[in-house]
């Protein structure tokens, strides 16, 4: 297991060969609503260390930019979270999918944007099987060790 201290003004990076999966605190207790093929809505009710994780399907500054604004849009904006239908054809254009919540496995085997579950997010081949799990002061990950960066937010 790696214990990774992490603050709210920092993002953590986890690096594979061809996706970036970044991580932040949601630093706030807040709610966050998910939007669902069912046209449902639920509600998410957030503790300032809970986490949002976001995958990108890339790695580099470009993808690591992203990220970083995907996560002011969720946390700051309180932009809420929209799942696709499992068919949906705009899944196979995702540049980025999140999860937000107290821990997230990491998958390659799932199809991006389709899961309402917000304890599994779609990831690249090499960061998959990682589970990423809140703690007070950080994130202790469970699986292979990765590679990883800390910026600031």
């Amino acid at each position: 297991m790696q214990k990774i201290d992490l603050q709210p003004t920092e993002v953590l990076f986890l690096i594979g060969d061809t996706g970036t999966v970044g991580v932040v605190k949601v630093a706030n207790e807040q709610m966050l609503f998910i939007g669902t093929p069912e046209k449902e809505e639920i509600v998410l009710y957030l503790e300032e260390d809970d986490l949002i994780a976001i995958s990108s399907f890339g790695t580099g500054q470009k993808y690591e930019k992203a990220i970083k604004s995907m996560a002011y849009i969720t946390r700051e904006m309180e932009s809420p979270i929209i799942v696709l239908p499992k068919d949906h054809p705009s899944s196979k254009r995702l540049q980025m999918v999140l999860s937000v919540g107290e821990s997230v496995r990491l998958d390659c085997n799932i199809t991006p944007g389709t899961h309402p579950e917000q304890d599994i997010l779609c990831s690249c081949d090499s960061l998959s099987g990682l589970k990423i799990y809140k703690t007070k002061n950080g994130v202790n990950i469970t699986g292979n060790t990765v590679n990883y960066k800390i910026e600031k937010l």
